[in-house]
């Protein structure tokens, strides 16, 4: 995801360029045994191809995204790779989970949040009350217009990276350190993306650039065609501007309870037992939200919704399966998403399309708008394994590995062909890695050595 725009530009012309309880709860691998540091020693496998993707993507996308400080960061920080300058959110998520395996990179990891923190702070003296503690979609280096762009966020998926990373370490200071900034940041999200108080997100952006909003999401989805940004339904003043999206998204939500539910169980480690309270009361009302709102029998998805009528826009997107990951779906829910993802529309050759190939806008290789992205499969396969459907998620996961190690490593792939396209050896695609690591592939296997 997201946001995946030149940031040396304002805005990537993309026509040209064209588990909560799953992911978090499920059992990772040990760390690694003290090797040095040098991947190529890390793992083990019957299969020499899938060594050398593992030691490819390990080199490439996860030890070459670290940079030194670089202002206004002033320390480590993770870029994706390519033209995309700066820290994200999601893309980082996912490195510095794989980053954690190897001995020695704590304060790599911690300064890494410390970016974040550090940019709550300088964004707080800057803006009003109600626009505080936010985090934005990317730190961009020798930045010195950062109050205006991004004056948008991204995924709130940064607690699940801190869960990931302690789950593999232990590093309790890491969660001590992050464990008051997080909250303050799921609580701005739903301070100024669920405006109606519903239980449900939306997209948004202080610059009123209608782009900037779809850039918290998957940029360019479909179901997001029609969006259109209002002044906020009640608080008034001269100051005021047209910074909220009127679409409730299936995917933001989701990945705001899945952040939710991570910062939950990190809050109870550190014995935070309000916090912890604080944190269940919302999941509880976004899932009944979710559940009771977005949920489509017909279609077995989860859709967007018009936040101020609540009435549903027709067609599945990515952001449809996104709900399996924090676990929202009913069993019967699932389970008519499972037969979902078996019908013509969805079942391309290498899975997960990006939108329904049976919607008119669908193209193959289209950029969030019939691709297929290594980061995304993951993350459904992590939700369907969760509620119980493995062979479905083996068979998502062994073809996203399958088509990588033949096709190479890149951001995404064209759901029909297969063909690598985007950025080559982009961090997140390292999830190709944690795929097999987090043991949802039948046919590939990757294990940790530990001693």
């Amino acid at each position: 995801m997201m946001t995946r725009h030149n940031t040396n530009l304002t805005r990537r012309d993309f026509i040209t360029t064209s588990a909560a309880a799953g992911l978090a709860a499920c059992v990772l691998p040990a760390r690694a045994a003290d090797t040095g540091g040098l991947p190529g020693s890390l793992f083990e496998a019957p299969d020499p191809a899938v060594l050398k993707l593992a030691d490819e993507i390990y080199q490439k996308c996860i030890l070459g995204k670290i940079f030194p400080a670089q202002d206004p960061m002033l320390r480590n920080w993770i870029g994706p790779g390519g033209p995309y300058r700066g820290q994200w959110l999601w893309d980082t998520m996912f490195v510095v989970d794989l980053l954690s395996l190897l001995p020695g990179k704590e304060q790599i990891i911690r300064d890494v949040f410390q970016n974040y923190w550090d940019f709550q702070v300088r964004w707080n003296k800057e803006m009003p009350d109600y626009a505080h503690d936010m985090v934005p979609c990317m730190i961009i280096p020798d930045n010195k217009d950062w109050v205006r762009f991004p004056a948008y966020s991204q995924i709130a998926i940064l607690a699940w990276g801190v869960e990931r990373v302690y789950q593999r370490n232990r590093d309790k200071e890491l969660v001590r350190q992050c464990l008051q900034p997080l909250e303050r940041f799921h609580e701005w999200y739903w301070r100024e993306r669920d405006v109606t108080h519903c239980g449900l997100v939306a997209v948004g952006s202080y610059s009123g650039d209608i782009q900037h909003a779809r850039f918290e999401t998957f940029d360019v989805e479909c179901n997001m065609d029609g969006l259109k940004l209002t002044t906020h339904p009640t608080r008034k003043g001269e100051k005021e501007g047209a910074w909220y999206g009127d679409l409730c998204v299936p995917g933001n939500t989701a990945y705001l309870i899945l952040g939710e539910q991570c910062l939950m169980r990190l809050a109870l480690i550190m014995d935070d037992k309000e916090m912890a309270a604080r944190r269940k009361a919302r999941i509880d009302k976004a899932v009944a939200a979710m559940r009771q709102h977005m949920w489509d029998e017909e279609a077995g998805l989860f859709l967007t919704v018009h936040r101020d009528t609540l009435e549903k826009i027709p067609g599945g997107t990515i952001g449809s399966w996104i709900p399996l990951t924090a676990s929202v779906p009913t069993a019967a829910m699932a389970k008519r998403m499972a037969d979902t993802l078996k019908t013509p529309g969805w079942n391309t050759p290498l899975p997960v399309p990006t939108v329904d190939r049976t919607d008119k806008r669908w193209v193959s290789g289209a950029f969030w708008r019939g691709d297929v992205w290594p980061a995304t499969n993951y993350q459904i396969a992590s939700g369907f394994a969760a509620c119980g459907h493995k062979e479905l998620a083996a068979d998502i996961a062994d073809k996203t590995v399958a088509n990588a190690i033949q096709n190479g490593i890149s951001e995404r792939y064209d759901s029909l062909s297969g063909k690598k396209l985007g950025v080559e050896y982009l961090g997140m695609t390292c999830t190709v890695i944690t795929m097999m690591l987090d043991g949802l592939c039948q046919k590939h296997q990757l294990k940790i050595k530990t001693n």
